[in-house]
Parts: structure tokens; C-alpha cells; sequence
């Protein structure tokens, strides 16, 4: 049976409907789709869509989220490709696009996720599997933000996800979102990931600076490196799929999150 859907980009794709041999080239998507109890039908990843480490041993990676191996691709015939506008590069899509049926997520904020969950559920016949995702990461949230009132969490934030040179996350991102839905304001004032320095950071009068583990791996001695430059503000580290992963991702949030704001009051 053939089936119509618009993706976030407001394209329409035409697929064979339910799809059983998908593509995901998104982690977060990646891990969504096994999560709503997909499997044999997913025959490629890229080398990021490491969760489940089980499914991900087992199917043929294409390549990275960046840089796809498109010969690859065409040789594994998908019916279906799934794929975000800021993970993906444009160039990839419009290309895999000519030969296969591409739908793209574009996601800022936690309702953009859950529209995307619904979405996608849609598309590969998962749909009571998503309404109950969607169920929990609403319910954990809107608890979150509670907890986050009640304790009256007020702290202004940097999230750093690069170094060499120093990057942040600034507005317009997903990553900017999670951050208030936790009681934190995001100092960077500049749309996605502008490059900072330690001097500028400095200025920015931060009560938390916040170390991602990706897609930069900041440990311990970046810790100390970045301390030496602003003294005065408590920086932690973070774990970065917690914070910019979404889909299924975001139910195993939930709890972080609590953990997260009560070593902020604690």
C-alpha cells in the first residue's frame, strides 16, 4: 500500500506503507525507532546511532551523520530514509532524495520532539507505541518544571559542546530548551553554536558553566583548564545525550534531570 506524509521541512514523501527496510541516519531517531519496537525493518545507521550497542552491531553502518556513504545507501535499497535538518547535510539529502522517499525532523524545542515522536510513529504504523512515549516525557516534564519552581532554581547558564575553540549552545536550539524547562537561563545570546572565548565567558556574569560529554568528550582537566579563567562559577559536567538527544532518549531524561536539579539545591 502506498501512503502520502509531510515531514518538518513541509515536503511530501510517497512510501510503501508500513516501511520495512529503513535507514535512520539520526542517533536520537535512531534509537526512537527500536524503542517503538522496530527492528529487522531498520537495515542501516551511521557509526553514531550507538543505542541499543546490541541493534547497532548488527546493521550496516553508512557512514557518519555529516558525511553518508551515498553508493552504500543506494545499495541497500531503503523504502524509507529518516533524517534531521541540522544533523544531516543538506547536500546528502537532496541527493538521496532524487532516488528514495527522505523525511526530515527540524526540532527546537521539547513540543517540536514530541510532534516528531508522533510523526514518526505515524510513518512506520507505531502509533499507540509513540502516544505512550509522548505520555511519559509530557508527565516527567511538566514534573520537572514543577520541581524546578518549587526549589526555585534560577541559575544562569553556559553549556559548552566544543573546545578548540571554546563553542556553546545559544538560542534557537533544542539544547537552549531543555536548559529552561529546568530552571536554567542560557548568558549566550547568539542563535546556535557561536564560538566563545574563556575572556568573553568571563563577562558573562554565569552562575553555572555546564561541560557536555558531546560532541566534544570534556573531562576532569577541562574542568580545572576553564576554572583558571573564571574562578568564581561552580562548572560541572553533563551528560550531552541527556541534553540534546530526542526522542525515546528523553524518558531516561526525565530521571537525570531530577538527579541534575538536586545537586543544583542540594
Amino acid at each position: 500500500m502506498q501512503k502520502s506524509f509531510t515531514d518538518q521541512m513541509g515536503k511530501e514523501i510517497t512510501i510503501n506503507f508500513p516501511p520495512k527496510r529503513i535507514i535512520s541516519i539520526v542517533p536520537s531517531q535512531t534509537e526512537l525507532l527500536f524503542d517503538l519496537g522496530l527492528d529487522l525493518e531498520i537495515i542501516g545507521l551511521t557509526k553514531f546511532c550507538i543505542h541499543p550497542i546490541e541493534k547497532f552491531a548488527e546493521r550496516t553502518k553508512v557512514g557518519g551523520t555529516k558525511k553518508l556513504q551515498i553508493d552504500l545507501i543506494r545499495a541497500l535499497k531503503p523504502d524509507l530514509i529518516i533524517g534531521n535538518k541540522e544533523e544531516n547535510a543538506q547536500s546528502d539529502i537532496e541527493e538521496l532524495a532524487i532516488d528514495f522517499p527522505v523525511w526530515m525532523s527540524d526540532i527546537f524545542t521539547l513540543e517540536d520532539a514530541l510532534e516528531t515522536i508522533t510523526q514518526i510513529g505515524a510513518l512506520v504504523d507505531r502509533e499507540p507505541e509513540a502516544g505512550y512515549l509522548n505520555h511519559l516525557i509530557t508527565a516527567g516534564f511538566r514534573d520537572l518544571q514543577s520541581l524546578a519552581l518549587q526549589n526555585k532554581i534560577d541559575k544562569k547558564v553556559a553549556y559548552l559542546i566544543w573546545r578548540k575553540p571554546f563553542m556553546a549552545a545559544g538560542k534557537n536550539t533544542f539544547i537552549n530548551h531543555i536548559l529552561s524547562l529546568n530552571g536554567m537561563s542560557n548568558v549566550i545570546k547568539e542563535d546556535r553554536y557561536p564560538e566563545i572565548t574563556l575572556e568573553k565567558l568571563r563577562t558573562l556574569n554565569c552562575d553555572l558553566i555546564l561541560l557536555s560529554s558531546e560532541p566534544y568528550p570534556f573531562g576532569s582537566k577541562h574542568i580545572d583548564e576553564i576554572q583558571a579563567a573564571v574562578p568564581d562559577v561552580r562548572i560541572m559536567l553533563v551528560d550531552g545525550e541527556m541534553f540534546s538527544w530526542y526522542g525515546s532518549r528523553l524518558v531516561k531524561a526525565v530521571q537525570y534531570f531530577f538527579e541534575f536539579q538536586k545537586e543544583l539545591y542540594g
